[in-house]
């Protein structure tokens, strides 16, 4: 381990137990008498955890815990005391401590305690890790991800948002067609007009032809007074038209002609006028199936079909999960006014053996779920639904053979694992996201892998 541990206390035998109990489980281990020559090591050497008495001759253990937290240091400090006080460990812990334990101890609460400093301090190097990645990645406000299909995107993105031409989101549902719309009205020259959304799927058709382009008074029963219609409400900047593969075909051709001409007639109105908005449309249908079936026009699919845009699903950016989980963890937290939590190891890998059906909308409901029920700062799999921990079984290979004699389950797992990324890293040239790209996991565990393995890569 390359864990640095500092064990404080003017006793002399009890820093001999500390170095030897620590050293055989694997951590580097100094010893100081007091918090005086503390303070000297710590000055000349950065420590990962610190392991001191509170009294002491000199200064104590609260007082180097003080000094520590006036020179901001982020050192975990674990504080021990053979005089237990609720007031002393009440101290300790507004002071910061990471734990308090009464001597005398068992060794096993103390290694525990030790243990889980560790865990909670790798969560947020990690979390910190992802709040940089994070900074370097969501360079489309929102749009959060570096993978290499949304890379691809925002490259698209860029290129077509100044243009006037119609465009196409295909995507599954919860993938975010809406965002990526409203990034490119962000990004246009229409930015500082109107953008105006709709679900063509979700209103009947006389209504969303009134929607669309509106009515005059007396248009229909109901229509007791003229209304401006989307087309109107969004002059000069951008209408999108969301699920328009569920349009019917009597108001496709209605929207073809409104898109031909760039005019629009009110629903009960004999007089059209002109309409002056940039249409982005999106459908998650397949929409060759849809021409093929005769269910959507060939004409009007050329029509917004100018330039198409797809939208990968979450399955097939799943290195971007980290990203995006800590992303709703910290809008939610924000929302409710709590601190920002780290993921733990476990929930994380169930995040990201999840298939997702719902997509990225799916994600961020799981957090906000996670963020109303947490008490702490940290979510675990308790913090997950049930469809989410049931990634499914196993699949059993009937061809596996199990040598006799002494074997290893996790060894053998082990082994095929190291094999499998050596040989990703060898035909990548050691390149970690690419390597982590053709075998299907996240960047963040490319990277536990090759430092696990002691590999040769590169970021």
């Amino acid at each position: 381990m390359d864990e640095k541990i500092l064990v404080v206390d003017d006793e002399a035998s009890m820093r001999k137990m500390l170095e030897i109990l620590f050293t055989g489980a694997g951590y580097q281990v100094q010893c100081a008498e007091s918090a005086e020559s503390a303070l000297k090591a710590m000055s000349g050497s950065p420590f990962d955890l610190i392991l001191s008495d509170i009294r002491m001759p000199g200064l104590s253990g609260l007082d180097l815990l003080k000094r520590l937290r006036e020179e901001d240091s982020e050192t975990d400090v674990i504080l021990m005391t053979a005089y237990a006080s609720t007031e002393s460990a009440i101290e300790a812990l507004k002071l910061g401590a990471f734990d308090y334990i009464t001597k005398p101890f068992q060794v096993e609460e103390l290694v525990n305690i030790v243990r889980h400093a560790f865990e909670k301090k790798s969560l947020r190097e990690e979390n910190r890790q992802l709040r940089e990645e994070l900074a370097r990645t969501e360079k489309f406000g929102e749009i959060v991800g570096g993978n290499s299909k949304m890379k691809a995107l925002y490259a698209m993105i860029e290129r077509v948002a100044p243009t006037a031409s119609t465009i196409l989101i295909e995507g599954d549902s919860g993938t975010g067609k809406e965002l990526v719309a409203r990034t490119i009205h962000q990004r246009s020259t229409r930015a500082k007009k109107a953008f105006v959304a709709v679900n063509c799927g979700g209103l009947p058709e006389t209504l969303l032809e009134s929607e669309l382009f509106g009515h005059v008074k007396g248009a229909f029963t109901g229509a007791v007074n003229s209304k401006r219609g989307l087309f109107d409400v969004a002059q000069g900047g951008t209408l999108f038209l969301d699920e328009v593969g569920e349009m019917t075909p009597a108001m496709q051709v209605k929207l073809l002609r409104a898109l031909q001409e760039k005019r629009i007639r009110p629903v009960g109105s004999d007089e059209e006028h002109s309409a002056d908005a940039r249409v982005i449309a999106a459908t998650n249908q397949d929409i060759q199936k849809l021409l093929k079936e005769k269910r959507f026009r060939e004409d009007l699919y050329y029509r917004i079909n100018v330039i198409s845009l797809r939208i990968p699903s979450l399955r097939e950016r799943r290195e971007d999960i980290p990203l995006l989980a800590h992303h709703f963890l910290e809008k939610y937290a924000r929302l409710l006014g709590k601190d920002v939590p780290v993921i733990s190891n476990d929930a994380m890998n169930r995040l990201e053996a999840f298939d997702w059906p719902g997509n990225v909308r799916q994600l961020e409901n799981v957090l906000e779920r996670a963020m109303a029920l947490i008490d702490g700062n940290v979510v675990n799999v308790g913090h997950l639904p049930e469809e989410v921990l049931g990634v499914g079984r196993p699949l059993i290979h009937e061809d596996v053979v199990i040598p006799e004699g002494e074997f290893s389950l996790s060894d053998a797992v082990e082994s095929f694992r190291a094999a499998y990324i050596n040989k990703a890293l060898e035909l990548e040239n050691g390149v970690m996201v690419r390597a982590a790209e053709r075998l299907g996991i996240t960047f963040r565990s490319m990277r536990y892998f090759v430092k696990k393995y002691n590999m040769q890569a590169k970021g």
